[in-house]
């Protein structure tokens, strides 16, 4: 049966409603989230022993709070959450802009409203989620937009002078008032307009339009902000960053495992009408390209590489992958590494290029990332593997050619013709001989293409090929190829 809510003021002090701040209502829920064990951030992952500890205590201070991290490291997410740390339902005066606590209203509108009803005032509820009030900060926001103006128009209808508290259009802060107000981004908040937020973490009021008008607001306030804007640029004023009680730092994911993780997640893999298959050692060499992206010193790291980027990459290599299936009416999608070229736009507009970077390229970088991750991908699984035989078989004249776009079972047919190879992925683990073909044709290509970044194959348009190299040593040179060619027949 639904829970019967008071709807006047008389029926809300009956039932023994006390009134507390938000901050406070925020702590009480936290305490006893704790004690009962319950999750607090549902889906953020790589957190529970840095970022959330930290956020934990903040709330239990009664402090607003600032995350800093670079893009993609989820700030928004773990902030719009925080809703949960409020009740399901808040009461207030009904029609106030400013969400008046029945018991202590703060707006001339809810004071005269009490005084006119008395114990018969009427009461409306508001959800938690309606208590979260989010703002991107921009360089055009202005006061008016954050605290308020006098509205002549209102004036006019109302038969108020200016300087009447009736007359005034309320902004985003006092909307807030008794729940959770976010700026994203803070830095691009201009000067002026972060002096007047000073008022509010302070001591919890504002002005608006230098009329001798203060609203006491409750509002638990918190921030985002890259670091190097933060640090760097020095665009929070000082007075404000001193106002603000925690500054928490996020970060990317620091294991493989919770960046597969993530990216499994969050990307979206079901493609209704054909069955997908992500093999494991797929999903790892994904999640690597990101994770070498951001050791790569032609990237700038102050921008970030962010986890949006094995996300979306992950999507177009499964659209690629459906693309040939749907092609050669196979029942099944099986990404394998060439999907992986042919998702390079995933991956280039997601990188900012310090100068040596640019020298280079995007798109070869991003295709040394796809090499690179292969490699560490197959060494990360089978590392002691007996690869010999396959490369004998290279050096000894022989070559492969595979399409990219071949169906499944052709690549596999194809990749009979190496010595060794199938029984390499057999042995260790990475696709047995019972495994879909998609499967074991992508096993395949992760092998070869390992042996590439290893200089112990080349790879051209053309297919695999012996190592092209200089002086007596077999393996040590590098012959360049054109990997969104694929493995072409």
């Amino acid at each position: 049966m639904a829970e019967v809510r008071p709807r006047t003021l008389g029926e809300l002090r009956s039932s023994g409603y006390q009134s507390r701040s938000v901050k406070e209502e925020m702590r009480e829920n936290l305490v006893r989230k704790l004690k009962a064990g319950e999750p607090l951030f549902q889906g953020v992952q790589g957190y529970d022993d840095s970022v959330v500890p930290q956020i934990v205590n903040a709330v239990l201070s009664r402090h607003d709070f600032i995350l800093l991290g670079l893009r993609g490291q989820a700030k928004s997410r773990i902030l719009r959450q925080l809703t949960e740390l409020l009740d399901e339902a808040m009461p207030v005066l009904e029609g106030s802009e400013v969400n008046d606590d029945p018991t202590h209203p703060i707006s001339k509108y809810g004071r005269q409203l009490v005084e006119a009803h008395s114990d018969d005032t009427p009461v409306s509820w508001v959800d938690r989620d309606h208590r979260y009030v989010e703002k991107l900060a921009t360089p055009d926001v202005t006061i008016a937009d954050m605290i308020g103006d006098v509205d002549p128009i209102k004036a006019a209808r109302g038969g108020h002078i200016l300087g009447d508290e009736l007359t005034i259009h309320y902004g985003l802060l006092p909307r807030a008032n008794r729940g959770i107000f976010a700026i994203n981004e803070l830095p691009d908040l201009s000067g002026k307009i972060q002096v007047g937020l000073f008022n509010v973490l302070q001591e919890g009021d504002v002005q608006i339009k230098g009329y001798p008008i203060r609203l006491s607001l409750d509002v638990m306030m918190v921030f985002t902000a890259n670091p190097e804007d933060y640090t760097a640029r020095g665009k929070i004023i000082t007075p404000l960053k001193d106002r603000i009680g925690a500054e928490i730092r996020t970060h990317y994911p620091e294991e493989l495992e919770i960046g597969v993780g993530i990216t499994r997640q969050e990307a979206w893999t079901e493609r209704g009408g054909l069955d997908v298959t992500m093999p494991d050692f797929i999903g790892e060499t994904i999640e690597l390209v990101a994770f070498l992206a951001r050791l790569d010193k032609r990237i700038d790291q102050r921008s970030g590489v962010s986890q949006r980027m094995p996300i979306t990459l992950m999507e177009t290599v499964l659209s690629n992958a459906e693309r040939r299936a749907l092609r050669h009416s196979e029942d099944r999608a099986v990404p394998r590494i060439a999907d992986l070229y042919a998702a390079l736009p995933a991956i280039t507009g997601k990188m900012e290029l310090e100068y040596e970077g640019e020298m280079h390229g995007h798109d070869k970088i991003a295709r040394e990332l796809i090499q690179g991750a292969a490699a560490r991908a197959f060494q990360n699984r089978a590392g002691g593997s007996d690869t010999d035989p396959v490369v004998e078989y290279f050096e000894g004249g022989g070559a492969l050619q595979v399409g990219d776009d071949a169906a499944a079972e052709a690549c596999v047919k194809g990749f009979t013709v190496v010595p060794g190879l199938l029984d390499v992925v057999s042995d260790v683990g990475l696709a047995g001989s019972t495994a879909h073909p998609g499967v074991r044709a992508a096993a395949c290509e992760l092998v070869l293409e390992a042996l590439v970044a290893q200089k112990r194959i080349s790879r051209s348009p053309g297919g695999y090929r012996k190592a092209k190299h200089e002086g007596p040593s077999a393996g040590q040179g590098y012959q360049g190829f054109d990997p969104m060619g694929g493995l072409e027949i």
